[in-house]
């Protein structure tokens, strides 16, 4: 077997071959970060490293593809003297697997990827060329830096359609955002609609991976990632928030400003609010896929003042003296 046409996946990505697949994601994620194009304009070099980084960590990141490829290396170190001749004596761990009908190691590698490669790829240059969006979880988006935490791309065996998380703020999933991606040199715009939320799956037909045999390609569905808000976050279907409010407030009642999706509004809380309870802002909510909005819930939460001031203090040891609610009455009654 050519040695000249052989990658060594390990030694592209600098890890040792029984490599961790958590050593293999950060190591990749390390020179991705270092060779990714948005970083390097215009350097070829760097655009060949990342393409080569990206194909071993597609290769290594999966278990399945791992396998097999560890398989070919051991057929191709035992099958040297006998160039691409099949010999099972020399072929330990390949469980059987007739390597011997690939003419080189392109094909292989082409085959376990489910690239397709023209006759004049291969006679030309030997290089190839991808059927469609690759089915690689490297494939980045065009900020990597949301593409290294999103998980990239995930492989869906013995299928031409594909799946990505693509990371959303609360802004962007709420009000619609377009995001351009990037599937291994294709640019591709995408319409967020308004109202996605976490697991929500937009289909982009066309831009799945491409069938072997009929070319036809499959569809791409984006996984929505929601990014941690400071303040909202979703029970379900709600959106839900927390606000404070003092113990005064939670006794006589009051009117609070509260945020909202799309801004302030005027709250009113009611006497005798207990802390813990949520009151409801209708059509303040969350877009709705078919119009509109769904209500937003406001837990309350009674924050008790840490630093008071001397006539405050005098004022609660009054209020004290006068009060007439014990809420431990019942504590009683509690028996064994």
């Amino acid at each position: 077997m050519p040695s000249a046409d052989y990658k060594d996946y390990y030694a592209i990505l600098g890890v040792s071959k029984t490599a961790s697949a958590n050593e293999i994601k950060q190591q990749f994620r390390k020179q991705a970060l270092k060779y990714h194009p948005d970083r390097n304009p215009g350097d070829k070099e760097a655009e060949n490293r990342f393409k080569a980084i990206s194909e071993a960590y597609e290769v290594l990141s999966d278990p399945e593809k791992r396998a097999r490829y560890d398989q070919f290396s051991q057929y191709r170190q035992g099958g040297r003297q006998t160039a691409w001749s099949y010999n099972p004596a020399t072929s330990a761990g390949t469980e059987g697997f007739d390597f011997s009908q690939y003419g080189n190691f392109e094909e292989f590698i082409n085959e376990l990827l489910g690239r397709f490669s023209t006759s004049e790829d291969i006679g030309s240059s030997g290089s190839y060329s991808y059927s469609g969006g690759s089915t690689s979880k490297s494939s980045p988006f065009s900020d990597f830096s949301n593409f290294a935490t999103s998980g990239g791309f995930e492989n869906q065996t013995k299928s031409t359609d594909q799946e990505a998380t693509i990371p959303l703020s609360f802004k962007e999933a709420f009000e619609g955002t377009i995001k351009r991606l990037n599937l291994n040199g294709e640019f591709i715009e995408v319409r967020i609609p308004p109202g996605a939320k976490a697991e929500s799956r937009i289909r982009v037909k066309g831009k799945g991976k491409q069938n072997l045999y009929t070319q036809q390609r499959g569809d791409l569905y984006l996984k929505v990632s929601l990014l941690p808000h400071n303040f909202f976050q979703f029970e379900g279907d709600n959106l839900v928030c927390e606000v404070p409010i003092t113990p005064d407030e939670a006794v006589l009642g009051t009117s609070i400003e509260v945020p909202t999706p799309d801004g302030m509004v005027t709250m009113k809380v009611p006497p005798g609010i207990r802390s813990g309870q949520t009151l409801r802002l209708r059509g303040k909510g969350w877009s709705l896929p078919k119009g509109g909005r769904g209500d937003q819930l406001v837990r309350i939460t009674i924050a008790t003042p840490q630093n008071i001031s001397y006539q405050e203090r005098e004022y609660y040891e009054k209020i004290r003296s006068y009060r007439t609610y014990n809420p431990r009455n019942y504590l009683q009654q509690v028996t064994l």
